[in-house]
């Protein structure tokens, strides 16, 4: 039976953390009939939150896919992480979702981790509608929050609701698209809603905001500008049609209103999904890379009879296999086949497929263009592979990570538990592409990275209740990272013999200093990771960049890539501060090689050398990651959080009032922070929130860091 990709949503629901992203969930879940009873956040009875630490801590930690019908459409639905330690969730959800639900706290407004998914979301270009939440909560203010999703995300908000009354007074909602109040019963479960006129005392408010959202809509359309300014009013049907055009192509947000714990806007919430949001045809194509014509671009339409194109976006560590998730962007997927992996140029079996309900799976025939399923099968393949036919050899868009800025040792509670430690990092490193893992060479020491303090306490709990793995865990420390002040040359020669003949090699390099802020024309790039446990690579935020300035004058292009491979060997530990090398670029100037001496082992520890003799001439200086921190507080707590920040020695770079409460931003250092969470709830008996995300690095003081 062929599917109608017209009627489907790939939609994700993304928030600051508290901002009612599960609790919307879970009320979806139970109006589409996937659910016969509600769970609660705070019970720790909510079908997307399953993990055992996700009920403990009332908190989201792992993306969630669920599918669910909705008169008539087929949505597939992800209920993605607040906290911005595990934003990685929130990135890799996002680069496979054709929409998202963009969820506000109607008393906060637009908060710190709403601008990062926000952030996130610009960068996949992903249309989206927005959900005022809590609007029955102390301080709610509706158009406050239009007003911030304007000013600081500039969201382009065009709000279809307006809310009857506000926080305990909060009854309904107006639809400024078809004119009607709606009034929601008081059932237990907000089944029941009633549509009325639009009551007296409103209608001239509501006709202000009517006329608002028409001149919105009309500004994006040359047919409805014209009826604008000839002061004629749009049906509803040119408004809807208008609107939804405007959100595909991301010039206009829908805003709607409501109460999801209350009941209250969910079903609407659905409504405007199906109605704004785009299904995989209307979707912007997929731009991938063909192996087979020479690395050129070509677009992946999602046509279920085109050759197999999909991503694996998401990898869950079970025995005795890994449960993959994957968006197929065009083709077909069947159980018991074979494609490619073009990331490691290894086929792969695919022995089952899903249809994915949270922690429970239906089995599947078949997935089409347009699909996001669960995969048993694959055994190579890593977040961010391509999955294709053979017959049409392509590589999609990588998914990129930020970079870890924390790290702990670790080690085994016994030495013959070291090797069980070992393999099930390996399992957390493939499920989670921002935790690392490694093994420094000289000490033996085993180290382990991540987003933050939070992320590294659930990971090493996985160890414990997961894996049956005890550890002994140091207390956190902070990822520097080096990079060099002025531009330097060296060489490196290697002459050596090894393996029963003679290598010969010399390099010379020159390294300058890249601004990140500045350049436009340099490849982000990653280097190998220093691992000792994964070879895989690394999407980073730096920039590096080799480029050969010899014009070719080697005999084989491998010599070239073997410097070249040298040169990122050299950035990954170092050479003052054993930290990575960033924001630099290598330029090759000169490489001399022997007739019969020469081999690609030679030049790639000669470009090693070369590269490390040149750091030490180009001034290099030690980096730290500057945290971007933002503390709501009540306003009597304002001074000893404002104190306890000038002592950690951050720069406060601005406050306002939101609601009844001071926002402090501020930017510090890392390694100022640790344990900043306890500290706060002492000085403000517990009233006080803070989040924190990452936002440059800078030149650490050496005698506090070191």
């Amino acid at each position: 039976m062929a599917i109608d990709l017209n009627l489907f949503r790939n939609i994700g629901i993304a928030a600051h953390i508290d901002a009612g992203k599960t609790t919307t969930t879970e009320r979806i879940l139970y109006y589409t009939g996937q659910t016969h009873k509600m769970g609660e956040v705070d019970d720790g009875t909510t079908t997307t939150d399953f993990d055992g630490q996700e009920q403990e801590r009332g908190i989201t930690i792992y993306s969630a896919a669920v599918t669910c019908p909705w008169k008539g459409y087929t949505i597939n639905l992800i209920d993605t992480p607040g906290h911005v330690d595990f934003t990685a969730e929130v990135e890799r959800s996002l680069r496979v979702l054709d929409g998202v639900i963009a969820v506000f706290d109607a008393k906060e407004g637009v908060e710190a981790q709403s601008e990062t998914v926000w952030r996130q979301a610009n960068k996949y270009d992903v249309p989206r509608i927005c959900f005022i939440n809590k609007m029955d909560k102390l301080g709610a203010d509706f158009e406050a929050s239009v007003a911030s999703i304007s000013e600081r995300l500039q969201g382009n908000p065009a709000p279809i609701q307006i809310p009857i009354g506000a926080e305990d007074r909060f009854e309904g909602l107006i639809d400024l698209v078809t004119m009607r109040a709606v009034y929601f019963g008081d059932q237990a479960d907000g089944s029941r809603f009633e549509e009325r006129d639009i009551p007296s005392d409103m209608l001239e408010e509501a006709n202000k905001w009517r006329r608002e959202l028409e001149e919105c809509v009309a500004e994006t359309c040359d047919n409805l500008m014209e009826k604008y300014l000839a002061d004629e009013p749009l049906s509803t049907e040119e408004l809807v049609a208008g609107l939804r055009d405007a959100t595909i192509k991301n010039r206009l947000r829908p805003v709607l209103c409501g109460s999801s714990l209350r009941y209250k806007g969910v079903q609407r919430l659905l409504d405007a999904v199906c109605a704004f949001l785009p299904s995989p045809l209307e979707a912007p194509e997929a731009i991938a890379k063909s192996l087979d014509k020479k690395d050129t671009e070509i677009r992946i339409s999602p046509n279920a009879s085109d050759p197999l194109a999909a991503l694996v976006f998401k990898i869950v560590s079970e025995k005795p296999v890994d449960l993959c998730f994957v968006r197929i962007y065009a083709g077909t997927l069947k159980p018991a086949s074979r494609v490619l992996n073009t990331a490691t140029n290894r086929k792969e079996s695919v022995t089952r497929l899903f249809r994915m309900f949270a922690k429970k799976r239906d089995q599947l025939d078949q997935a089409t263009a347009g699909d996001i399923v669960a995969v048993i099968g694959l055994k190579n393949s890593l977040t961010g592979h391509t999955l294709c036919d053979p017959s049409r050899r392509v590589l999609l868009e990588q998914i990129e990570f930020p970079e870890s800025v924390i790290s702990r040792s670790i080690e085994p509670k016994s030495s013959r538990d070291r090797e069980k430690l070992i393999t099930s990092l390996r399992a957390l490193e493939r499920q989670d592409p921002t935790f690392k893992a490694s093994i420094n060479e000289e000490t033996g020491q085993m180290l382990i990275s991540g987003m933050g303090e939070l992320h590294l306490d659930i990971l090493v709990e996985r160890l414990r209740t997961d894996m049956n793995v005890d550890a002994n865990v140091g207390k956190p420390r902070v990822s520097f990272r080096e990079t060099i002040t002025k531009s330097a040359e060296a060489t490196g020669q290697f002459v050596r013999q090894m393996g029963g003949r003679d290598h010969y090699a010399m390099v010379t390099l020159r390294l300058d200093p890249v601004d990140p802020n500045k350049s436009e024309n340099i490849d982000r790039s990653g280097s190998k990771r220093d691992s000792g446990i994964s070879g895989d690579t690394d999407t980073s935020d730096h920039l590096t960049e080799f480029v050969d300035g010899t014009g070719g004058t080697l005999s084989q292009d491998e010599y070239v890539k073997a410097i070249e491979q040298g040169v990122e060997d050299g950035a990954i530990s170092g050479v003052v501060y054993g930290a990575r090398v960033i924001n630099w670029k290598a330029t090759l100037i000169a490489a001399q090689e022997h007739e019969v001496d020469s081999s690609a082992l030679a030049f790639e520890n000669a470009a090693r050398m070369a590269f490390e003799n040149a750091m030490r001439l180009a001034e290099p200086v030690l980096l730290e990651p500057i945290m971007s921190v933002e503390v709501v507080t009540p306003d009597a707590y304002f001074g000893a959080v404002s104190s306890d920040l000038n002592a950690r020695h951050a720069v406060i770079t601005g406050t306002d009032v939101r609601g009844g409460d001071r926002v402090v931003h501020a930017q510090v250092s890392l390694r100022e922070m640790f344990g900043y969470v306890t500290v706060l709830r002492s000085l403000t008996q517990g009233r006080a929130t803070s989040s924190m995300e990452m936002f440059r690095y800078d030149r650490a003081a050496l005698s506090n860091s070191v």
